[in-house]
């Protein structure tokens, strides 16, 4: 079966012009593939985030140097052009800051949503009309389709283990129509067989795991940034000090491993971070159970009266979603109920809400009222 055979692009008339953003990994090379030979006009490009004092272990497994030299070479490959495309200071300000800014707040992050929302839907999209393009193109495993009336959703990705669809809730809606995902109905081991049979020299380069602009650990690189200050370690219900930590910014909810309780022997998870007083708060499993959740900073991809009240959400990338009800929802957030209680709710994580495979759009958690003791 050659690439040939291979439906067009998400039921999408071939002849248009695509910028296909290409990160020097096997799915978006095999995306700029498959789009110039449904006939669409290619233009490859890659986005740089890479400063000139690139750390060491930092940007390796995608958008780095060698990434970008891969991309031009799979351009070359596949008989399209190639740009390198500076978005330095964008990728500063609207990731690097912010996830630092987060952990200092006691919140935990998730710099790859925000990527996809500040940076590759909304800038790479604005550029790519500017060039004079019809759509933009990633290698993300998510589905395309066409609604009757005219509108545009975003489904899950036909291969389980690679869907992506939870780090586009923050799309802005408006760009829907001008994005495609080519690798989107296919699964994993298919995209690679397409690399291979075409001789695309990414087809066996590993995935990218970490964070690209991380060197080492994430306790590590915070600890570069945020100053460490000694707090208490409290228990929720007693208020008993059991332990000592160096800032809240070194811990997440649910956390178990690496808490130094005076008691070692026990059991405890973090159940809440105030960082006005400095205290990190543990307790039982039971504690760090929650029955709902407020998100703020919302995006709906539908509109909010069309928002159904039984709805799914997945509030970790790697989890399966979950049934909630909807209490309130607005233009700034929303507040659900879940069918049955979830561990570790984390602040500054994202709340994603689906209907079955549709993409309804998201938010980013609250942190939770807690009653402290005195």
């Amino acid at each position: 079966m050659t690439m040939a055979a291979e439906r067009t692009t998400q039921g999408i008339k071939a002849g248009g012009r695509v910028l296909c953003a290409m990160s020097g990994g096997v799915d978006s090379s095999v995306s700029a593939a498959l789009l110039k030979e449904q006939g669409f006009s290619v233009v490859g490009a890659m986005m740089r985030f890479w400063p000139d004092d690139k750390r060491t272990d930092t940007f390796d497994s995608c958008c780095s140097p060698d990434a970008a030299y891969e991309a031009r070479r799979v351009a070359e490959q596949v008989g399209v052009p190639f740009y390198l495309l500076d978005y330095r200071e964008q990728f500063q300000r609207h990731i690097v800051g912010p996830f630092l800014a987060e952990y200092a707040a006691g919140r935990t992050p998730n710099p790859c949503v925000n990527c996809n929302t500040k940076v590759k839907f909304d800038e790479l999209v604005k550029k790519a009309k500017m060039l004079g393009c019809d759509y933009v193109a990633t290698g993300h495993y998510v589905k395309r389709v066409d609604e009757p009336g005219g509108g545009v959703a975003f489904h899950r990705g036909d291969d389980p283990r690679k869907d992506q669809t939870y780090f586009l809730w923050g799309t802005p809606r408006d760009a829907l129509p001008y994005i495609l995902f080519p690798v989107g109905e296919l699964e994993k081991p298919r995209v690679r067989e397409i690399a291979e049979q075409h001789g695309l020299l990414t087809a066996k380069k590993p995935e990218s795991q970490n964070i690209c602009f991380v060197p080492g650990t994430v306790k590590d690189f915070v600890a570069e940034y945020v100053p460490q200050q000694l707090g208490q370690m409290r228990e929720i219900h007693t208020g008993e000090v059991v332990g000592e930590h160096l800032g809240t910014q070194f811990y997440t909810l649910g956390q178990k491993k690496g808490l130094g309780l005076f008691q070692s022997h026990h059991v405890r998870h973090v159940v809440h971070l105030d960082t006005a007083s400095n205290t990190v708060w543990v307790g039982e499993y039971e504690d760090c159970l929650w029955k709902s959740l407020k998100a703020q900073g919302a995006n709906y991809l539908i509109d909010l009266a069309d928002l159904p009240r039984e709805l799914e959400v997945q509030v970790r990338y790697r989890t399966a979603p979950v049934r909630a009800r909807i209490v309130h929802a607005d233009e700034n957030g929303f507040e659900l109920e879940f069918d049955e209680p979830q561990f570790a709710v984390a602040p500054g994580q994202s709340a994603v809400l689906y209907a079955g495979p549709k993409l309804l759009g998201g938010g980013l958690i609250a942190d939770h009222s807690r009653v402290l003791p005195a």
